[in-house]
């Protein structure tokens, strides 16, 4: 389960987090001017929640799921606990939180703007493919899940399937 993890981490995440923003900064010649004190501490406050988020969800899918986040080693039961209770996807939103901490902790709307089109990739992918699969592998289970947890913005109150 560790090298499957591991796989995941390299190809997904570490990609969008690290990879791509450092070949698009080396192209364009980034220099690295520090951004606005308030700004730096905001954005290492996020990439610790961030960072923090993506263990947690991590975890519950290796758990409680007994799967990863990769497509070709998905969670074998459907996780609604922890983050899930109150949003659909939590991991990707931890992602999205370490995107904007790295705009401002690198001071580069460069980077501000791969946060933008990794986020319009996933409001295009996660309802026309990522929730049919959820939907064809869990069944009525999942719809109960979808009706009652937002996809993207966190209920107020955690939610439970039981």
């Amino acid at each position: 389960m560790i090298l499957e993890w591991i796989k995941t981490i390299v190809i997904l995440p570490l990609n969008v987090l690290v990879t791509i923003p450092a070949f698009v900064l080396y192209l364009t010649d980034y220099t690295w001017r520090p951004n606005h004190f308030s700004l730096m501490i905001l954005g290492s406050i996020l990439l610790f929640l961030g960072l923090s988020l993506a263990i947690w969800t991590m975890w519950l899918f290796a758990n409680k799921g007994k799967g990863t986040a990769a497509p070709w080693n998905p969670p074998k039961k459907l996780v609604v606990e922890g983050p899930y209770a109150y949003v659909r996807n939590p991991m990707i939103t931890s992602v999205f939180i370490m995107q904007i901490a790295e705009a401002l902790l690198f001071n580069s709307c460069l980077v501000f703007g791969l946060f933008g089109l990794f986020l319009l990739g996933n409001m295009l992918y996660f309802p026309l493919f990522e929730e049919k699969d959820l939907e064809k592998r869990f069944g009525e289970d999942y719809h109960t899940y979808k009706r009652n947890v937002p996809r993207w913005i966190p209920r107020l109150t955690p939610w439970n399937l039981r």
